[in-house]
């Protein structure tokens, strides 16, 4: 049976952090969405923890049957694009370049593939400023022409939730958030 609810385009940063934000949104409102998950993360350093992470997203996807895509891996243009806010502390400016990074391609992303509505799963974390993420969101979907979704996933036990989820699902849990300035942090 066919499902009429609409896609969105959830980017995702890790298994960890998505498991909850994909249910909730397959839930939300009076209807909810059809989730599209989409692993882009060319900030994750080293290689080896891109692969861990994208693959236990894989994982739980197929697992769920979530449709799911990957996007390029792609570090150097990255770092170009961040390039002189390498001493930035997190949360500061080099955390929102990177947001506007990432969720650019999202928008991208999205209406290339004719799916009207995104967010990020970025929000579920503590340690990440939510409203720099909706500035970022909400930019990116004005250039695209796309609607962004400024979600808080950690708001309401949220987090919690996360975490209860990954124990339950025996979730590899990264210790930093992704790319090589944040392993010093």
């Amino acid at each position: 049976m066919k499902d009429n609810k609409p896609k969105i385009l959830l980017h995702a940063c890790c298994a960890v952090c998505m498991a909850y934000p994909v249910e909730m949104l397959k839930n939300l409102d009076e209807s909810g969405y059809t989730p599209v998950v989409w692993f882009y993360n060319p900030n994750i350093y080293p290689e080896m923890e891109y692969l861990r992470r994208r693959d236990e997203l894989i994982r739980y996807c197929e697992e769920k049957e979530y449709e799911y895509s990957i996007g390029d891996y792609d570090p150097d243009r990255w770092r170009v694009y961040i390039s002189g806010l390498e001493n930035e502390p997190e949360k500061g400016a080099r955390c929102n370049k990177c947001f506007e990074f990432r969720l650019d391609r999202a928008a991208q992303k999205a209406k290339q593939s004719g799916i009207e509505f995104f967010t990020t799963t970025l929000t579920v974390s503590p340690h990440k400023v939510s409203k720099n993420i909706f500035t970022a969101g909400n930019n990116a979907a004005v250039k695209y022409g796309v609607k962004f979704l400024a979600l808080d996933f950690k708001k309401h036990d949220g987090f919690l939730k996360t975490m209860q989820l990954a124990k339950e699902n025996n979730f590899y849990r990264q210790q930093y958030c992704g790319c090589e300035f944040s392993i010093r942090s």
